[in-house]
């Protein structure tokens, strides 16, 4: 395959396009989080935007690797009707930081052991990762004259933050404290499985990090009641309109605003599904949060593989 045009139309620069790369360094933060430094020549292009940049790590076929990965705009489909053995696995993660200058993008992976019913191909790769290993990365590339997409977090200038999210969401919510102006203001929650998780972060001094540990508890166990209690003392102008129902069952929970508007407050939540599908309740429906004033992510569902 020619993996330069994975995704691509030939000789055009579209907003993201593929990379291959390898592990270049392996590095345990804590017992839950394993930092990925991936390095070639092509991420010298591999655009750092900062916040919450989402992209794609692209895992090898189990029967041939990346040989059969398609090529072009209609990549995925093709991919999704080879056989089982032959299909890459597609999961989506957030950049924790990029340097360009050195071609290096550094990746925080949750690490867990996968059920055994459960494919996981995230979590089997991490928990056996080597150096020199290669993938496949799909983002946003940095010669493209125009925004890329896949940022989420969007708070208007002098609002209030209310940020929360699980181990999954630990990354991103590191990126957004770090790209924040040191006049920021407000509060962050994570919730991790174990207090040994929690890590040092780089915030504005006047954003409150509360590392919240499950310590064996079902997720949102302790980030539910965290930001309930910390939602409630926003100053929000409740708008009057109908927060629609969503099944996080049989549909994605992603409740995102076209574009922001001025406000006191803004929120960021990124969790399990029925977690995020709990606090949205409390946060827009009940206290009244403007739909623009708030991004409610639940990209992953327990007991459930997402590709």
């Amino acid at each position: 395959m020619t993996t330069s045009t994975v995704g691509l139309a030939p000789s055009t620069v579209q907003p993201w396009r593929p990379f291959t790369c390898r592990v270049k360094t392996l590095r345990r933060l804590s017992p839950s989080f394993l930092r990925v430094t991936f390095a070639s020549e092509e991420l010298r292009d591999f655009a750092d935007n900062g916040y919450d940049q989402r992209f794609k790590l692209i895992f090898p076929a189990p029967a041939c690797g990346f040989e059969k990965l398609p090529a072009g705009e209609r990549w995925y489909s093709e991919l999704r009707s080879l056989p089982e053995e032959e299909q890459c696995r597609v999961r989506t993660y957030t950049v924790r930081a990029v340097r360009r200058e050195a071609g290096e993008v550094d990746v925080d992976m949750v690490l867990h052991e996968p059920q055994e019913d459960r494919e996981a191909p995230a979590a089997r790769w991490a928990l056996s990762a080597e150096i020199g290993a290669e993938l496949m990365m799909l983002g946003p590339d940095a010669r493209f004259d125009g925004p890329h997409g896949g940022l989420d977090f969007n708070a208007p200038e002098g609002a209030e933050l209310l940020i929360g999210g699980d181990e999954t969401a630990a990354p991103a919510i590191a990126a957004i404290l770090e790209r924040l102006p040191v006049t920021a203001r407000g509060k962050a929650f994570i919730e991790v499985p174990e207090a040994a998780d929690a890590l040092a972060l780089d915030a504005p001094p006047e954003i409150e990090v509360h590392w919240l540990a499950r310590e064996g508890a079902d997720w949102g166990t302790r980030l539910i009641p965290a930001v309930t209690e910390a939602a409630a003392s926003l100053r929000i102008a409740p708008a009057l309109e109908t927060v629609e129902d969503i099944d996080v069952d049989i549909e994605t929970l992603w409740d995102l605003p076209e574009q922001t508007a001025p406000s006191e407050a803004y929120v960021w939540i990124g969790a399990e599904a029925g977690v995020v599908k709990a606090l949205r309740r409390v946060i827009r429906q009940d206290l009244g949060l403007p739909k623009e004033c708030g991004a409610f992510m639940g990209y992953w569902r327990a007991g459930r593989d997402a590709d």
